[in-house]
């Protein structure tokens, strides 16, 4: 019956009768937890004390709601509606000039119209990632020492030891 050591065949008059009592929620509790038997004169003042309780929570949720409904609308005049609205317009213009930080940026550039088909796409290859790279290095060592607005000397000392370079 849904548990471990449970069968169809395993039931007794004790499971019988608890799970009638977990089933009856009217009937009255037949022992207390410690063993003693239950007042049950003590009953009847619990119930009326839930009763209060769940009464005075109905009154506090019934004072607290807002019947939209049956609210009385105040009937506004139509230039009434137009003051108002050109109030809200020029709030908000006053408020949005001096948000000029929260404007919006403008959008990255897109490089294609269709990124789902690139990214789809088969990968490129790691020996062409690997070939751009080198070419980039090759080109950046290039324009870092031989710039053309630059003018590389090459002196030599008087003993030949070490060549000094020097830019112009």
């Amino acid at each position: 019956m849904g548990c471990c050591y449970s069968s169809e065949n395993e039931d007794s008059d004790q499971d019988r009768e608890e799970r009638k009592l977990l089933l009856d929620p009217s009937s009255p509790p037949t022992k207390a937890l410690n063993g003693a038997e239950p007042n049950y004169h003590s009953l009847p003042s619990a119930r009326t004390d839930e009763q209060a309780l769940l009464s005075s929570i109905l009154a506090k949720t019934a004072s607290n709601i807002i019947d939209v409904s049956a609210a009385d609308s105040q009937g506004m005049e139509q230039h009434e509606y137009m003051d108002r609205a050109r109030q809200y317009s020029t709030r908000l213009a006053v408020l949005s000039s001096s948000l000029t930080h929260w404007k919006k940026l403008p959008p990255l550039p897109s490089l294609t119209s269709q990124p789902h088909q690139v990214l789809a796409s088969e990968p490129v290859p790691f020996s062409d990632l690997q070939q751009v790279a080198a070419d980039y290095l090759r080109e950046t060592t290039k324009t870092s020492l031989f710039s053309p607005s630059k003018k590389w000397r090459i002196k030599l000392s008087a003993d030949r030891r070490a060549p000094q370079f020097s830019s112009t």
